[in-house]
């Protein structure tokens, strides 16, 4: 098979101005090594997964985060779960993001459908999280207690979280879109001390009234000592006994940094949760901070200057990547409100209103676009674009081509794949390496990804497990509430003791691009043959008829497979015969017969996780006849209401099946 379009490629005098390069010749020059002029990544990369404790030691003194650790006191314990890194070393979060402060150029610019974007310098931002963090200790908050967020992607939920983070408490956010069982669900686990709560959101050009989700969540987290009111929609009005918090800033100040060990923790995220309480995943101050620097530095070359966004909600670990490019001294963009409001070229407009550089989003986004027809390099000034990055869900070929042909064709494509598990990327970017039509560029440096089949070998060439084989730092330290770790080991380190499981299906191609094709526990396997569902999503993505569809591979009681295609149809169009002759034929031909689903099925909608993620695990349970409440956990869902129609789809179909 001939190797895809190269779509973009690197010049040898960008790739000498790019932090990788110069940490390449560092390490070469401390070390005695050669990576070759211009450096290697895929030597660069073996280093980095056999010398672990070279790596990330030569990375913590080159970033100044923990100069000079020696190699033997760099990771003192390899196992998985249970990695000790940097044992005896002291590392705070937030200190760390304030190394890289200037006058040149703004911390934050936030943006919202309903005002002009605002700019907030370093300086304005260190003197509120000193007064916030100064706030939570007269508050009586400790070192280990839990500060949570029921915020929209704001300023006050960056502040809040350095805040927290200053005095060494424990940060955890939802987003405000999340109704009150949603909230409970993570946040009651947890017992927080001091809820941050806004009274409202705007999204879609309409005011959403959170005020009674507010009350019903003080009244469910009996923990809650004091909640501070952020205004919203209702400037003036105040729950009752809250602290503004204008007054919680007021004080501006010098932020005093506690001194944590590497492994304090920092955070606290959530699984999607769509088949029972969203587990708590604990991450370390640390790991975080040498993962989000790498990741960011030396994958993206962010740094002062750079001018970051990613289309987020506080619910999202994308939240937490983009308050981490402070710790790369970048700017931070924060965008409040729908992603595709006034219009579905939004995100585009907003990249040349503030100059971003930087433009991550989704995978279903530029779908959206791509499908939509827009060209926005005929209408926006993208000139100082030079990166735009994709999650969330594979990216189909055919948009890798839309946005070298209708967004900018300098611009670097980065289609990552990674984790809320360790808040950061398995496999993303190069800046050394082409952009390949269809394709991830490598796994990431420090990351020992592989591909494993059944056995537990490696395998190039042909779908497997995503593997990671040696411990990353920002791996959680622990879950909450799972005091003998058998809910952590359960959740990846099964069926391979010590290795860790992501539960993705995994192509390495024999020049070493990836391909991500879903999720392995959805996979579609027919006569013993797997396949990814993102091969399937890809050609029907494509059709403008369809606004959005899931596949699913039910297996049987007696041994059958089911294999059906739901699809959403776009306003005014039917599903008839003849569309689902094309759509067929094209799966066929693009795909393979064995991916021609066996029915195809119009539904009013496709259910998504709050991230973007479709619901293709808990709706295969359904079909195999998992009760709902047990299959599906709907506060999880963007739609809940859409769930009841897959509901009685199963029951019917189970009911003919048996009858």
């Amino acid at each position: 098979m001939s190797a895809p379009e190269v779509l973009w490629q690197p010049t040898p005098e960008t790739i000498a101005g790019t932090r990788i390069a110069a940490f390449a010749a560092w390490v070469a020059e401390r070390r005695g090594l050669s990576f070759g002029d211009p450096p290697d990544h895929d030597a660069l990369w073996r280093w980095s997964v056999e010398h672990l404790d070279q790596f990330w030691g030569d990375f913590a003194t080159w970033s100044g985060v923990l100069p000079g650790v020696p190699d033997d006191e760099v990771l003192t314990d390899r196992r998985m779960p249970g990695a000790v890194w940097f044992p005896g070393r002291t590392v705070n979060y937030a200190e760390q993001a304030f190394r890289a402060a200037t006058d040149q150029h703004p911390a934050l610019v936030a943006v919202a459908e309903d005002t002009e974007p605002v700019e907030i310098s370093w300086a304005a931002l260190r003197g509120q999280v000193g007064a916030f963090a100064a706030t939570l200790r007269r508050l009586g908050v400790q070192r280990g207690d839990r500060v949570v967020g029921y915020l929209p992607n704001v300023p006050e939920a960056i502040v809040a979280f350095l805040g927290a983070a200053a005095v060494g408490a424990v940060w955890s956010s939802c987003a405000p879109d999340f109704g009150t069982r949603a909230v409970l669900d993570r946040f009651a686990q947890i017992e927080p001390t001091v809820l941050v709560a806004v009274d409202g959101y705007r999204f879609n050009g309409r005011d959403h009234d959170r005020r009674a989700v507010v009350a019903e969540l003080r009244a469910g987290l009996p923990t809650v000592r004091t909640t501070i009111a952020v205004p919203r929609i209702f400037p003036g009005e105040l729950p009752d006994g809250a602290l503004p918090w204008a007054e919680a800033v007021a004080d501006g100040q010098e932020p005093a940094f506690e001194p944590l060990p590497f492994d304090a923790p920092l955070w606290i995220v959530y699984s999607s949760g769509t088949t029972g309480l969203p587990k708590g995943i604990v991450h370390g101050h640390g790991g975080v901070v040498l993962e989000q620097r790498k990741w960011g530095e030396l994958h993206n070359d962010l740094g002062p200057g750079e001018r970051f966004y990613w289309y987020t909600s506080t619910a999202w670990m994308m939240w937490n990547v983009v308050a981490s490019s402070l710790l790369c001294g970048a700017t931070a963009i924060l965008h409040d409100g729908a992603p595709a409001y006034p219009a579905v070229d939004a995100q585009f407009a907003l990249a040349a209103r503030v100059g971003i550089t930087q433009l991550g989003t989704s995978a279903g986004y530029l779908t959206a676009g791509m499908k939509a027809g827009i060209r926005p390099r005929d209408s926006y000034d993208l000139s100082a674009l030079r990166l735009i990055g994709s999650t969330g869900s594979p990216l189909p070929t055919a948009a890798y081509h839309w946005v070298y042909e209708a967004v900018s064709d300098d611009v670097q494509l980065v289609s990552a794949s990674g984790g809320t598990d360790v808040a950061t990327g398995f496999i993303g970017s190069s800046p050394l390496l082409p952009v390949t039509a269809g394709e991830l560029q490598r796994p990431m440096l420090g990351v020992a990804a592989a591909s494993w089949n059944e056995d537990g070998e490696p395998v190039t060439g042909e779908l497997g497990e995503l593997v990671i084989t040696e411990p990353m730092p920002s791996m959680p330290l622990y879950f909450w509430n799972d005091p003998d770790g058998s809910r952590y080991r359960e959740a990846y380190f099964e069926p391979w003791p010590g290795v860790w499981r992501h539960g993705d299906w995994l192509e390495i191609t024999d020049r070493g691009t990836c391909l991500i094709t879903g999720r392995s526990d959805s996979t579609l396997n027919r006569g013993g043959v797997r396949m990814g569902t993102a091969d399937i999503y890809a050609v029907v993505e494509a059709f403008p008829e369809v606004a959005d569809c899931v596949v699913l591979g039910v297996e049987l009681p007696d041994g059958g497979y089911w294999m059906p295609l739901f699809v959403q149809l776009a306003p005014g169009e039917e599903l008839t015969g003849e569309l689902v002759g094309r759509l067929k034929a094209e799966i066929r031909a693009q795909a393979s017969p064995r991916h021609v689903p066996d029915e195809v099925i119009a539904v009013p909608g496709v259910p998504h996780t709050r991230t973007g993620k479709r619901l293709e695990v808990p709706l295969k349970r359904l079909f195999q006849g998992v009760d709902p409440a047990k299959a599906v956990n709907t506060g999880t869902v963007d739609d809940a209401s859409l769930v009841e129609h897959y509901v009685a789809l199963a029951q019917q179909r189970g009911s003919t099946r048996t009858g």
